[in-house]
């Protein structure tokens, strides 16, 4: 490290500057949370052999590109090599961000798997037991309310609430799939994900009215559609209505 000039004075855009003055830089307000996985990528990887690397900031040294790489940088006191683009904004990150690789789900499923975290083990053995897609598993596994579960899967801080109703879930959405071979739908599993909650709903009643009309239950455009179409399939032939829209 003694071989880097730390150089904080007189910075000109287009230029690149080395410090160790980590002090100096912050975050810019807005940029998305920090993405734990691939800090500690990086940091495996910069440990063992740090290659030459630039973060981009603005003239408020706000760090405009590079965030990861600056942390692990501040984290092993590593020289930090950087360029100032005078007037640059989030507007300038978003776009940065954008035509950079984008991990996918399987991507952060594979990484926290790999780093031992024990939810997304047993997530990853949850889909592969019923290849369900990853929203119908946040569903399942996280709750309702599948965007956050979305945010908290990305950051690393994803829970199962409750891996036993879970499973008997999905099992039983997997018996329907005898009937219908689109039961792994998203709509269609937030619909009857919903209607398994119901203590008026009888799932072996269900199941024997699927059994009368093997060929009832179709493709629906939306939630409701499917709620309807299961509450006509569930009262076929039966004197006292049972509502499971509301």
């Amino acid at each position: 490290m003694n071989n880097f000039k730390n150089r904080t004075n007189g910075e000109n855009s287009n230029h690149v500057h080395t410090t160790t003055d980590y002090f100096l830089f912050k975050p810019i307000e807005g940029n998305r949370n920090k993405n734990l996985l691939h800090i500690n990528r990086l940091k495996k990887s910069m440990a063992e052999n740090y290659l030459f690397t630039v973060i981009i900031v603005n003239e408020k040294h706000e760090i405009i590109d590079g965030q990861h790489r600056f942390d692990v940088i501040q984290d092993l006191k590593l020289p930090l090599h950087y360029i100032i683009c005078k007037g640059y904004g989030l507007n300038e990150v978003h776009i940065l961000n954008q035509n950079s690789k984008t991990w996918n789900a399987d991507d952060y499923l594979t990484g926290y798997c790999q780093l031992g975290y024990e939810h997304y083990i047993e997530y990853a053995k949850f889909k592969s037991k019923f290849g369900f897609g990853h929203n119908e598993c946040m569903l399942l596994l996280g709750g309702s309310d599948t965007g956050h579960s979305i945010k908290e899967f990305y950051c690393g801080e994803f829970k199962i609430k409750d891996y036993n109703k879970a499973l008997e879930k999905a099992t039983k959405i997997t018996m329907i799939g005898k009937y219908y071979d689109g039961y792994k739908k998203s709509s269609f599993v937030r619909t009857i994900a919903q209607i398994l909650d119901k203590p008026v709903f009888d799932f072996t009643q269900f199941m024997q009215k699927l059994r009368i009309q093997p060929t009832a239950l179709q493709d629906c455009s939306n939630n409701e559609q499917y709620k309807l179409l299961i509450e006509e399939i569930y009262n076929y032939r039966t004197r006292e209505k049972v509502n499971l829209r509301y």
